[in-house]
C-alpha cells in the first residue's frame, strides 16, 4: 500500500463524523491519514481551494499527489488507507456504486 498521506477533511461538529474519525484514527497505526476538522474555528477553507459550504456538503480527501476525492470516493480512499478496503469494496462495484453514492448523499443531507 502507498505510504503517502491522505488528508481527510471532516466535520468535527457532526457527532457521527467525529465518532467515525475516532475509529479511523485508532486503525491508522501506519500514520497514513492526516485528519483535518473543518468545523474548527482555526480552519481556513481557502487553503484547500474550496468554500466552507462546499466542504461541509460532502467529505473531501486530498492525496499527496494533489488529487481530490469527494463523497463516497473520499470515504473509500480513507477506509483503504487504514486497511479496510475490503469493507468498502462493494460500494464501488458497478451495480452497487450508484446506490451507495445516493445513500451517502441522503445520510449527509440528514446528519
Amino acid at each position: 500500500m502507498n505510504a503517502a498521506k491522505l488528508t481527510y477533511l471532516y466535520d468535527g461538529a457532526c457527532s457521527v463524523c467525529a465518532s467515525e474519525v475516532d475509529r479511523l484514527r485508532r486503525r491508522d497505526a501506519a500514520g497514513r491519514l492526516s485528519l483535518v476538522d473543518i468545523a474548527s474555528p482555526s480552519f481556513d477553507a481557502s487553503a484547500y481551494g474550496r468554500s466552507q459550504h462546499d466542504l461541509m456538503a460532502r467529505v473531501h480527501a486530498l492525496g499527496a499527489d494533489g488529487s481530490v476525492l469527494v463523497g463516497m470516493d473520499a470515504v473509500r480512499a480513507v477506509y483503504a488507507a487504514v486497511g479496510l478496503r475490503w469493507l468498502v469494496a462493494p460500494t464501488a462495484w458497478p451495480g452497487l456504486r450508484p446506490l451507495f453514492d445516493r445513500m451517502y448523499a441522503w445520510v449527509v443531507g440528514n446528519r
